[in-house]
């Protein structure tokens, strides 16, 4: 079994950045991993990328009052009154994973309350099962970002040793990117990534990499009418998107061990 790795995928929404994730996941399975897929997205959609329905997808953690009430000694009823910062955590990823095609996939989510800050025990519980999934376990651990900046915000990231930033051919996309590499660095990560997803034309490569300057890209995957259409039918994209995979694969030894992404750059 292969020694665990820490990697968070993060992007603008809308980018693909759970495909990737997703695939990344049963790729480092393939490669012998013991892998650990963590959903920390408020828009928990990494259950679909691996083909589980909707009656199966197991409940976020985020979603779990009374657990969350009972870990941080806050009032179930009055979250945001007083609760404890560091709440014990350690013994539920076992209890709450869910086993799909050698990982493991726990689903934390995140606050959706209009008006809700971190500044509350559900920021509390989902910051402290962050911080164990990354620096407490022995797994590797890929986890999907919520959209956009308020991951780093949160600090999330801190403990990874990649950050895998997905970025289609588009102003918008780029310019978060940037913003995320910029954050991420400010935090201590010392690796961070680029794959540049659903390209069109060729030129858009060379475009977006010029754009992305001092971030390295990984890949540059072209647009799969399979992979929208796995999405569409929630299907496992890992049997879709055949080029995406393949893509994904030569990729995975940078990915995993910084001396080819050097030797290789």
């Amino acid at each position: 079994m292969q020694s665990g790795i820490r990697i968070a995928v993060g992007g603008k929404g809308g980018v693909g950045k759970t495909t990737v994730c997703a695939i990344l996941a049963q790729l480092l399975v393939e490669a012998g991993y013991d892998v650990l897929a963590v959903d920390a997205d408020p828009d928990t959609n990494l259950c679909s990328a691996f083909g589980i329905g909707p009656e199966e997808s197991p409940e976020p953690l985020i979603r779990m009052k009374q657990l969350i009430a009972e870990r941080t000694a806050a009032d179930q009823d009055n979250m945001g009154a007083y609760f404890r910062l560091n709440p014990r955590v350690g013994d539920l990823p076992q209890r709450y994973w869910y086993r799909i095609r050698g990982l493991k996939l726990l689903v934390l989510g995140g606050i959706t309350r209009a008006g809700t800050g971190c500044a509350c025990a559900e920021g509390a519980f989902l910051r402290a099962m962050l911080n164990h999934t990354i620096l407490g376990r022995n797994e590797a651990v890929l986890v999907d970002l919520d959209a956009g900046l308020e991951c780093m915000g949160r600090s999330s990231i801190q403990g990874i040793d990649v950050l895998v930033i997905v970025v289609e051919p588009g102003g918008r996309s780029i310019e978060t990117a940037l913003k995320i590499a910029k954050m991420a660095r400010e935090l201590g990560t010392k690796r961070v990534l680029a794959i540049v997803n659903k390209i069109t034309e060729s030129s858009q490569a060379a475009t977006v990499g010029r754009r992305l300057a001092e971030i390295p890209v990984l890949a540059n995957i072209r647009y799969d009418y399979a992979v929208q259409q796995a999405d569409l039918k929630r299907s496992n994209v890992f049997y879709a998107g055949t080029q995406i995979v393949d893509e994904l694969r030569c990729t995975l030894s940078a990915l995993t061990d910084p001396a080819v992404a050097n030797k290789e750059r």
